[in-house]
């Protein structure tokens, strides 16, 4: 029997050792509204402050019930309670349960129910909500606001939190223990909670760092609220942007241009429809960010005309990175914009699919034949041929073992790989001789014709390559082994072509190529539907539901 005992891992011990290293440096630069002469005004916590305020929180937390194992759910807005809420939880070694608040409020009240959480943290309008939708909460017996308390029960952050100038010995967790449960965009299929552990949230502090090189120096602007959690751990300050967090799309260019500028950003992250946004904006208005050393854009392939787009503002050796990964499993590969517009642009762009890059850190990536169903055990037997089209796999210290409480979600995502857990990333890519993987599409994505198997993102390059495509979708009508094939277009909003024009072009266009010769259905949409997350996935099963619609297909016509 292994008698082996887990090691001691608390991420918030990252907190305490940059509060000694650096307590003076700013750890949270938070955007609190405007002097008399219209300029920003801010407060923040330096590293010390933040690490004694989640000390005084965590007492708090600790004298109401909340401590180590107590799911809680937490909903509070970016801010600088975020940070000191969150730590504190860990400090505690309770559970933070957290959800992307624009999945819909049916939807996110469906994934808090599933974690049956014991406490609940969460800003006034949170509370609101709960006591509308008081049924799927009856396992919560703990309840925090965090602002004004109106007409509910509980307490409030203010009340609980501890005045005492004592540290707080946060608690010694192990390695395998739980430390929090992240939810998944459900951008194809319902969303499931990912448990991660202390030694996940510890190996991806570790890779991040060294991967990216991050300095002593480093201020971070962080424009997805999860990711900004990273910096005090790393020793990053975070500076929060003005900026809705689920509509990266629609965000003022101004004021992330004007938040870089003012506190000399050195690393952001941005999501590709975020750097879309900035970069065209920066690109027509001649702007220059010199303070920047490093641009990070994941949650959807990034185009090379997006990331030449935004390079334009750079100088020296700034690099635009496009991590890959998911919540299961993040950042597992990477590739910077130099490689990307030097060497691999005019691939993709021929429908080659998207160079993500190669294995960051330990991450172990293998390529395997394309299978919708279980896999239990590892065996070479899997593997798929070189250059062929796969299954991304990876095994690492960063990869979450399981779901929480969906023993069918591992089934289909986990692989045994002698001892260790293999995640199953349910994108297709391939790999070649340079050791790079090329990003493929999703694999429910892959549209299965009479004449071969098409991929998402290979086919649709082609028809983005038109200078009126803002972006394109393939989606398969019909059963799999039989589908039609159908491209769909949202056009550029500044287009001025006729519907009728532009579909002659773009079906001339695929006629060229040998991907799309067999793609003869092609349907304008104005805006596709998209992630909430990053607003850059785009929700194809709804778009195929929409082009059986328009098409006049029908279960009969099958």
């Amino acid at each position: 029997m292994n008698t082996t005992i887990p090691p001691i891992v608390n991420v918030a011990k990252y907190l305490k050792a940059q509060a000694e290293k650096k307590p003076f440096k700013r750890a949270v630069v938070y955007p609190c509204g405007k002097d008399a002469q219209g300029r920003i005004a801010y407060s923040h916590l330096t590293f010390q402050q933040l690490d004694r305020e989640s000390d005084k929180m965590a007492y708090g937390l600790q004298s109401i019930g909340i401590t180590r194992g107590v799911k809680t759910i937490l909903m509070v807005k970016p801010s600088i309670d975020f940070f000191v809420l969150t730590y504190a939880l860990f400090k505690v070694g309770a559970v933070p349960v957290v959800v992307d608040p624009g999945m819909g409020v049916k939807r996110m009240i469906e994934c808090l129910d599933s974690t049956d959480p014991e406490a609940f943290i969460g800003i006034p309008l949170a509370h609101v909500l709960r006591t509308v939708a008081f049924k799927s909460f009856k396992t919560v017996k703990i309840w925090v606001t965090a602002g004004k308390k109106l007409f509910w029960n509980g307490y409030t952050l203010d009340g609980i939190r501890n005045l005492t100038q004592e540290p707080f010995d946060y608690v010694k967790t192990h390695a395998n223990e739980t430390a929090a449960i992240l939810f998944t965009t459900g951008s194809t299929g319902p969303a499931k909670g990912v448990i991660y552990t202390h030694g996940t949230f510890d190996a991806q502090v570790r890779n991040i760092e060294a991967h990216f090189k991050i300095g002593d120096d480093e201020i971070d602007l962080p424009t997805f609220p999860l990711f900004a959690l990273f910096d005090p751990a790393i020793g990053m300050t975070a500076v929060i942007p003005d900026m809705d967090p689920t509509k990266p799309a629609l965000v003022n260019p101004v004021k992330i241009i004007e938040a870089i500028e003012n506190q000399g950003v050195t690393n952001m992250f941005a999501s590709p429809a975020l750097l879309n946004r900035v970069g065209r904006y920066g690109k027509e208005n001649g702007v220059k960010l010199p303070s920047l050393r490093r641009v990070v854009s994941a949650g959807a392939p990034v185009s090379p005309a997006n990331i030449e787009q935004f390079t334009a503002m750079f100088e020296g050796k700034t690099q635009v990175h496009t991590p890959y990964g998911a919540t299961e499993a993040v950042p597992i590969l990477s590739i910077e914009s130099d490689e990307i517009l030097s060497e691999t642009k005019p691939f993709s762009e021929e429908g080659y699919g998207t160079c993500i890059g190669r294995p960051i850190e330990d991450a172990d990536i293998k390529i395997i034949k394309i299978f919708d169903g279980p896999i239990p055990a590892w065996s070479d037997d899997l593997l798929a041929d070189k250059g062929e089209v796969g299954e991304i796999t990876v095994k690492g210290s960063l990869v979450t073992e399981r779901y929480y409480d969906n023993p069918e979600a591992d089934s289909l995502a986990k692989i045994n790989d002698n001892g260790a857990i293999r995640h199953r990333m349910g994108d297709l890519g391939w790999l070649d001789n340079n050791g790079r993987v090329w990003f493929c599409g999703r694999k429910n994505h892959r549209v299965e014709t009479v004449d071969g198997t098409l991929f998402t993102i290979n086919c649709e390059a082609i028809f983005n390559k038109h200078p009126d495509v803002f972006r394109s979708a393939l989606v398969g009508v019909g059963p799999k082994g039989g589908q039609v094939p159908v491209i769909i277009i949202e056009p550029r909003p500044e287009s001025r072509k006729s519907e009728s024009d532009l579909k002659s072009e773009l079906l001339a266009l695929g006629q060229t190529q040998e991907l799309t010769k067999n793609i003869h259905e092609l349907l304008i949409h104005t805006s596709f539907p998209v992630d909430i997350r990053h607003n850059s996935k785009i929700f194809r099963e709804k778009l195929a539901v929409w082009a059986e619609e328009k098409l006049g297909y029908t279960k009969e016509a099958e």
